[in-house]
């Protein structure tokens, strides 16, 4: 009989991950917390109906691992994108960083739903679907956080 696989073994490969229900959307979260990226860098292609974000992504996954502190480049996509609303953003600022704290889920009828993209600094995007279907992939390989800590959230 084999020996169990330990998690220090795991390929510290590039996350590529789809988000079907509320349990999957919370794993996108965790992942997502901390994210960095520019207004400029969000958009939502009404015609295609996705709403995407192209972020700065902390490695939570490898935390406390081997590696200093890690960020990467993310695409963040909601596809069947309805409707997109933000509260607490100055979209005529081009200079605006804004960071994801959560993404919340709050389902409707039928499948439909909003997928709430909670921000540091009481703002949100908030992004009316017919269906749950969010993706999160990788797109650059990690590259050491340049202020080199582990964000931390005090209580």
């Amino acid at each position: 009989m084999g020996e169990d696989a330990r998690f220090e073994d795991a390929d510290a490969g590039p996350v590529a991950l789809r988000a079907l229900d509320a349990d999957d959307l919370k794993v996108i979260s965790a992942l997502v917390q901390d994210a960095i990226f520019p207004a400029a860098e969000m958009a939502w292609d009404r015609r295609r109906r996705r709403f995407a974000l192209l972020l700065n992504r902390f490695r939570w996954e490898d935390a406390g691992g081997q590696h200093p502190p890690e960020r990467v480049r993310a695409v963040l996509t909601i596809e069947d994108a309805l409707a997109v609303a933000s509260q607490g953003i100055d979209r005529a600022d081009p200079d605006l960083v804004l960071s994801i704290l959560a993404l919340d889920w709050a389902p409707g009828v039928d499948g439909t739903g909003r997928i709430t993209l909670v921000l540091a600094g009481d703002g949100a995007i908030a992004v009316d679907v017919e269906a749950l279907e969010v993706t999160l992939r990788d797109v650059t390989q990690p590259y050491v956080a340049p202020s080199g800590k582990t964000p931390s959230h005090p209580a």
